[in-house]
């Protein structure tokens, strides 16, 4: 039987420790858009799931139906993070056969997804 050589698995772990959080810190800096109500709403969100910015249509806010708004902030806003997770999921494909692990925060794990 084979000895495992942990200093090279130590290596190996630090590497990847090393390349996910430069993968988060990109992540970060690139951001996603949604939209709902043909563009009533926009949002965008960034590669750490915070919403960085919510447009609002003028025409949206004339029209002075509070529960629509509110409808189609949130829907915006769920499709934001939505997109932003499929985003980091898309990146830890880039580590290859790790990318199968289940790690929380990157879409990958089920939390967040309700």
């Amino acid at each position: 039987m084979a000895e495992i050589d942990l200093s090279a698995l130590m290596q190996q772990a630090q590497a990847l420790q090393t390349r996910m959080k430069e993968m988060q810190e990109a992540a970060s800096l690139k951001t996603v858009e949604a939209q709902a109500g043909g563009g009533m709403v926009r949002v965008v969100v960034d590669g750490t799931l915070r919403v960085r910015k919510i447009e609002i249509d003028a025409a949206i806010v004339g029209a002075n139906d509070k529960s629509m708004l509110e409808d189609l902030v949130l829907v915006a806003v769920n499709d934001g993070i939505a997109r932003a997770q499929k985003m980091l999921a898309d990146e830890m494909g880039k580590l290859g056969p790790l990318s199968a692990l289940q790690i929380p925060g990157f879409g990958n794990d089920g939390f967040g997804n309700e």
